[in-house]
């Protein structure tokens, strides 16, 4: 076990969002070394952004871009920060964030608590040259248009981040998974489609989904992402659902579940936007991710990259690592050189 796995373990006896606090901490301060370089079989090209590695990390962990210049060490091949709201917001009240120890699993229902863009766009702007940083967009909880919130975060962001990602997926913020539908989803698209500059500066916008949608709903999102210019979905956020085999006392709590439970409902919504898109649209699989084996899997569905975030709570930070090296391997022993190849070779 590495000093950082070490520091996980020790971070898992304390009160979730206190720990969570100390992690973000530990990784702004802390002297970490970098990654060693990652093998070429690992080069991913992801909506014209090219990655030493298509393992990135999911947005939540460091909502207000405090801590990149640590991550960014730990060896993953693009870092998503978010989600940031235009205002300043607490989210919702303590306790929010729930640590399910039986089923590996996490529930939160933090309500976008962040610090707000100009904080955030102070921190893009200073963060680590190389890495690869996403920021994710969200809308204030009390915003009477919620669509104009994502298109001034895209503006004030321009330039500050490689990609950006439009999250309406989050089940914490009232009225946001309504934008799903299609008429909303066509305004709100439309709209970030007319603020984004064409040529060389314009960045790639990712669209996040739910896991509770129908195979139908994920068809027609696909179809809109496609007619306003999307350059990719991620698929997906956390889910609704509880399954019958949680054993944690905690697993009435309300909020988004994540983690080893959240795995085929994010893998049932990862085949319908497979099926979708038939390879016109990049997809970016999160969900119930937590080793090799499993990223490897949802490639083969039709995942260009993953991202991970539940699972570095229970593995700690080395499951980065391991991840890609089991990854590599798993390339290899199949015939393939690239991951690009091995993309919807189970379909």
């Amino acid at each position: 076990m590495t000093a950082m796995d070490l520091g996980a373990a020790l971070l898992r006896r304390l009160d979730p969002e206190d720990a969570h606090v100390l992690a973000i901490r530990g990784l702004t301060f802390a002297p970490l070394p970098a990654a060693p370089p990652d093998p070429p079989i690992l080069h991913t090209r992801l909506a014209g952004l090219d990655l030493p590695n298509p393992v990135g990390l999911a947005a939540g962990l460091d909502k207000n871009g405090e801590a990149l210049r640590g991550l960014s060490r730990l060896g993953f091949g693009f870092l998503e920060c978010g989600s940031v709201t235009p205002k300043p917001q607490p989210g919702n009240p303590r306790p929010r964030l729930f640590r399910l120890s039986e089923d590996r699993a996490i529930i939160n229902r933090m309500g976008f608590n962040n610090a707000g863009l100009e904080a955030f766009a102070r921190r893009l702007a200073a963060r680590p040259k190389g890495a690869t940083v996403g920021a994710n967009l969200g809308a204030n909880k009390d915003t009477e248009d919620k669509a104009a919130d994502y298109v001034e975060g895209l503006g004030r962001l321009a330039g500050l981040a490689e990609y950006f990602t439009v999250n309406i997926s989050s089940p914490n913020t009232p009225g946001l998974r309504a934008l799903q539908g299609r008429a909303a989803l066509d305004d709100l698209l439309g709209r970030i489609d007319a603020a984004r500059p064409d040529g060389p500066a314009r960045a790639p916008v990712f669209l996040k989904i739910a896991p509770d949608l129908t195979a139908a709903e994920i068809a027609m999102i696909v179809e809109a992402a496609l007619a306003h210019r999307i350059d990719a979905l991620i698929v997906s956020n956390t889910t609704l659902e509880r399954p019958a085999t949680l054993r944690s006392p905690q697993a009435g709590e309300a909020g988004g579940l994540s983690g080893a439970p959240a795995r085929p409902f994010a893998e049932k919504a990862l085949r319908a936007a497979a099926e979708a898109a038939a390879g016109r649209l990049p997809l970016i699989a999160v969900g119930g991710i937590d080793s090799g084996a499993e990223a490897y899997a949802r490639i083969r569905l039709g995942a260009s990259a993953v991202q991970i975030y539940s699972a570095l709570i229970y593995e700690g930070p080395g499951l980065v690592g391991r991840i890609k090296r089991d990854l590599a391997g798993r390339l290899r022993a199949d015939g393939f050189s690239t991951v690009s190849e091995a993309v919807g070779a189970a379909r």
